[in-house]
């Protein structure tokens, strides 16, 4: 044979081995998410608050400036991740429905599959640990999702001792932990991840790690209170206002009320414990970046970190303070915003920044797209982040939907946040001007436009509150 044909034979075939590669090897997921973490330190907007780690991360990722939670608490907000349905196509709009295992217990959860169930039916190992759904999942479920039955959770301890309770709330307070660091499931679980990235796997993986830090209570090891000088702690927090809620409606000062004794008993009028819980929550923080850190760390060491999706989010974004509220719940910036970046393989457009409006409801079909899934039996409602994970600037028409409740709703576009509740009174904001949703805009006329615009997006049928508890 002449040598250039015997050379273009060896090329095809090397060509063909390289796709055959690509088909046979899709990527691992390995998708990390942290609780009730809101934009401090990741988004910069708390002078004080850290996140090392994920800065590093960021620079090997593409980061939504604008990234939304579907709602702004922990059940329904991961429902809606874990199954790409709107709450207000489910009714799981709150904590605690239906005996807190709303996912399948409801006939209006009982054909949905799950994200992991989806990655395990498509031949991918499943492996989970930590807080994955703030629900228990009934057994039959739990052993379809998860290859590693049962994943260990663990819980929000260690709890803050008595006598730094605020009001005798264990949940509520801060406190220095002196004990092991693996009192925390969060480093018995991170350690758990550790290990299964150190072995060798012959199929490609989906990794969900759930952090439960920095949710309350505020309690991490002292290591990482010491971060911080409680006498430089900046009480109140940059985007706080006195009196910000003057220009609210009724229905948003109840929601702002949700928590009220927090507020009323560690607020404007106890500034010392407001330090103290500000201190409490820069800690957990830079706690559960920490721990991010670790993982991805692992992976990168791993022979799986050139082949790998990594995802890190949180659940809801978090108030410690503005517009009078502590904890989350609310349709405002605060609670709604979630930080989020993710990296690709061969981290493409890594240390870019996208702001267009994502949401998670984004993120399932977006994996079903990029791992080259068959699709879960129902429709998927949100959007492939594809385009904007090649080209962070893509044209983006989607913006990002809340919901708190039936009727209860909000759209934030690339400059305005809308709010609407069910007796049809609303909230604008623009964030060009005021990105601290200072001043209301609903009843300047110059901006009658850009509600209507945001208007239409409203559900034309709200799907019946599978209950719970509101805050």
């Amino acid at each position: 044979m002449h040598p250039v044909g015997k050379n273009l034979l060896i090329l095809v075939a090397g060509l063909a081995s390289l796709s055959h590669a690509s088909v046979s090897q899709p990527p691992n997921v390995v998708l990390i998410v942290a609780d009730d973490l809101n934009s401090y330190a990741f988004y910069g907007t708390h002078p004080q608050a850290r996140m090392p780690h994920m800065d590093d991360f960021r620079n090997t990722a593409v980061t939504f400036d604008l990234a939304y939670c579907a709602a702004p608490a922990c059940a329904p907000s991961r429902a809606s991740m874990l199954t790409g349905r709107y709450p207000h196509s489910t009714g799981q709009y709150w904590n605690g429905a239906q005996g807190d295992a709303p996912f399948w217990e409801n006939p209006i959860f009982t054909p949905l599959e799950s994200l992991p169930e989806t990655f395990r039916r498509n031949g991918y190992t499943t492996w989970g640990a930590g807080k994955l759904q703030h629900a228990r999942w009934p057994d039959n479920r739990e052993r379809a999702a998860w290859d590693n039955y049962p994943p260990h959770g663990g819980g929000f301890g260690p709890f803050v001792p008595e006598e730094a309770a605020i009001e005798g709330d264990r949940f509520w307070g801060a406190h220095e932990w002196t004990g092991p660091d693996t009192d925390f499931p969060d480093v018995v679980n991170t350690n758990a991840a550790i290990e299964f990235l150190e072995k060798e796997h012959d199929k490609p993986f989906f990794m969900m790690v759930g952090l439960w830090r920095p949710h309350t209570p505020f309690t991490a090891p002292k290591r990482f209170f010491d971060l911080f000088d409680p006498d430089e702690i900046q009480v109140p927090p940059p985007a706080y206002l006195e009196g910000d809620l003057e220009d609210v409606p009724q229905e948003g000062m109840s929601i702002s009320g949700i928590w009220g004794k927090r507020w009323l008993n560690s607020g404007k009028d106890h500034p010392e414990r407001w330090r103290r819980l500000m201190h409490g929550y820069l800690a957990a923080t830079a706690f559960a970046d920490w721990s991010a850190g670790r993982v991805i760390e692992a992976l990168d060491v791993s022979p799986y970190g050139k082949n790998t999706i990594v995802i890190f989010w949180s659940d809801n974004g978090f108030h410690m303070g503005e517009k009078d509220h502590f904890e989350k719940c609310t349709l405002w910036e605060a609670a709604a915003q979630t930080p989020l970046a993710i990296r690709m393989p061969g981290r493409r457009n890594a240390g870019t920044t996208s702001t267009r409006p994502v949401n998670a409801i984004d993120f399932f079909p977006t994996l079903v797209d990029l791992c080259g899934l068959q699709p879960p039996p129902q429709e998927l409602e949100g959007q492939s982040l594809r385009p904007l994970l090649e080209n962070p600037t893509a044209t983006w028409d989607h913006p990002a939907l809340t919901t708190y409740g039936e009727g209860y709703f909000s759209a934030r576009d690339e400059r305005f946040r809308y709010i609407r509740y069910p007796d049809h009174t609303e909230e604008l904001y623009d964030h060009q001007a005021d990105p601290d949703e200072f001043r209301n805009l609903a009843n300047d006329p110059d901006y009658q436009a850009v509600k209507e615009r945001l208007r239409q997006y409203v559900p034309k049928t709200w799907a019946r509150n599978l209950g719970g508890r509101r805050g």
